[in-house]
């Protein structure tokens, strides 16, 4: 793997003075629960149809975060081919219990799913059916003191008309099926519309399910709470925006820490940058959690932007998820993930060592634009601002392209493409994707040939704040010219927008080349 120390971050939550800043990821780790087990802390995330899926992604402290793994290799059936955008893994729940670590997810129209692992870090189990189902969302399992095993879930009501509502079925104890199709235990439709995302605990001989509602850009974190599994269920906001910049603070799970601290660590919807995850103190008054700090006195929490590190016992170095790569490795680095089931006939980290060899694809059958393919090679967006550049060495048929893309519903990419006369650059973009019903086509904004015999480009995206991307070419690393257009990134499919990687070709029949990634780098930006 690419050793990340050698890189700057750019974007790092832990201070280096006994403080943190929130986010302590700034990158779309979407619905992101959590489990502490002795002095490690381990978090997973929504990866909708990505693969590989269910990052797993490690700490000693809260703060500073390492991706070791993922519980999910390749999506069910289905996933193969066009990318179905917005489908997949959604909003998982991690648990350790009876010595393996446990996580349930949904995926919307097949059903519920779960894996183990002794390891967190792999291997997971092959994915198991819990119940086939349409539109039962937001599973997470809990064990009580008694050996009785349960399942609370939401529901999606585009897959079975249903919304609002939290669903309680008992379980078999070993997680691999329901005994019941359960009972409603909270209607939110008048208080706590869109309630979804449950999260169960027992603490002081009360229930509670932490659980978000009001929508995913706007809402708050609601806390429900009982004597009994089955209710009837108290309820009450404990975090909101209140008079912070950080809008819709819910989802996710909290800790407790042997020096008696909780901590909850949460979402924030950024648009293009996804949901990026927050971590806020967390108290205990009358057996009711307290969030964040009641910055404006009106009885709930709101998200704190900076504040002290959790006092875990001592002090740990700071560390980020790998972003910039130097494909030394035999295997791609954790930070990567196709756009849907990858094929091994995609890539070779082994054709030339040092280097990501990309063979350029077809389309798969019905689709016209990049937006379908699943072979685009993505990372998340990292940071507010950064630079992303690669080196590529192109050796492409007539008609193939390779380039570097900033990618959701929306997208633009800058690309290398070869004609009978050389290469060319090309600058394009596609925007209104999101509608299903229609097809948009890439429009061509700049094209520019290069000098004869060029064989190494270097494609750069700077990402200023909002996520207003520029794109830039240089033939020698130095000098950077612009190409194309500025162009705002979207959102994708339930997640934020990505840098991605590619190589294209026309047609499944016409001659294979190839792309040689020498690296990519994410810098910060000069003023």
């Amino acid at each position: 793997m690419t050793n990340q120390q050698s890189f700057t971050p750019v974007w790092q939550a832990d201070l280096g003075d006994g403080r943190f800043q929130n986010p302590i990821l700034y990158a779309d780790y979407s619905d992101p629960d959590i489990v502490r087990v002795g002095d490690d802390f381990y978090m997973t995330a929504s990866s909708f149809v990505s693969s590989p899926g269910l990052p797993i992604l490690h700490s000693k402290d809260l703060v500073n975060w390492t991706i070791i793994g993922h519980a999910v290799d390749r999506l069910p059936g289905g996933y193969d081919g066009n990318v179905r955008h917005g489908d997949g893994v959604w909003a998982p729940a991690i648990r350790h219990h009876d010595g393996r670590f446990w996580i349930f997810f949904s995926a919307p129209d097949e059903g519920i799913y779960m894996t183990t692992a002794v390891n967190p870090a792999g291997p997971w189990t092959p994915l198991h059916m819990v119940k086939e189902v349409k539109g039962w969302i937001d599973p997470c399992p809990f064990w009580d003191d008694d050996g009785q095993a349960y399942l609370v879930h939401a529901f999606a009501r585009s897959r079975c008309g249903i919304k609002h509502r939290l669903k309680m079925c008992r379980m078999k104890p070993d997680g691999t099926a329901l005994l019941d199709d359960g009972e409603v235990i909270f209607d939110g439709e008048i208080d706590h519309p869109t309630m979804e995302g449950p999260k169960m605990y027992k603490r002081n001989g009360y229930y509670y399910i932490f659980a978000p509602a009001g929508g995913v850009p706007t809402g708050w974190q609601t806390i429900l709470r009982s004597k009994s599994v089955y209710g009837p269920y108290e309820d009450k906001i404990v975090l909101h925006q209140g008079d912070t910049p950080v809008n819709g603070p819910h989802q996710g799970g909290y800790v407790e820490l042997d020096s008696g601290e909780s901590w909850f660590v949460h979402f924030q919807d950024r648009e293009a940058y996804g949901r990026i995850v927050h971590l806020q103190p967390m108290g205990w008054e009358n057996d009711w959690p307290v969030m964040g700090v009641d910055i404006n006195n009106d009885g709930v929490g709101e998200p704190v932007l900076v504040y002290p590190k959790p006092n875990v016992g001592k002090e740990y170095p700071a560390a980020v998820p790998e972003t910039s790569d130097d494909f030394n490795a035999t295997v791609l680095g954790l930070q990567w993930q196709w756009q849907s089931n990858r094929k091994e006939e995609w890539y070779s980290l082994e054709a030339n060592p040092g280097f990501l060899r990309l063979y350029a694809q077809p389309l798969p059958e019905g689709g016209s634009i990049l937006y379908h393919a699943p072979h685009v090679l993505c990372q998340k967006l990292p940071a507010p601002e950064f630079a992303a550049t690669a080196k590529l060495e192109l050796n492409l048929a007539q008609g193939e392209s390779a380039g570097l893309t900033a990618f959701g519903h929306d997208y633009a990419y800058v690309a290398a493409e070869a004609t009978e006369n050389g290469l060319r650059l090309v600058y394009a973009d596609s925007f209104g994707n999101k509608e299903k019903e229609t097809a948009p086509a890439e429009s061509r904004k700049a094209e520019l040939d290069l000098p004869a015999g060029t064989k190494t480009v270097y494609l750069r995206a700077e990402c200023r704040l909002e996520a207003v991307f520029t794109f830039f070419y240089s033939l020698d690393n130095e000098t950077y010219l612009p190409i194309g257009e500025s162009f705002t990134a979207v959102p994708g499919g339930w997640v934020g927008a990505k840098v991605g990687l590619f190589a294209l070709k026309p047609t499944a029949v016409a001659q294979g080349g190839y792309a040689d990634v020498d690296w990519l780098r994410f810098d910060l930006l000069k003023a």
